[in-house]
């Protein structure tokens, strides 16, 4: 389900930021997890 992708996709961000890992995979991650948060509002909002 897509919200159990978004669930994990911030659950994997928050890890990375508390770890202090480089801003290039950070930042990846970020723009992976808000991909999946516009396509669950692009599904949900038709």
């Amino acid at each position: 389900m897509l919200n159990d992708k978004i669930c994990k996709k911030r659950e994997e961000l928050n890890r990375s930021i508390e770890e202090k890992k480089d801003y290039a995979e950070i930042y990846k991650i970020s723009v992976e997890l808000d991909e999946l948060i516009a396509e669950y509002y692009q599904i949900n909002n038709k």
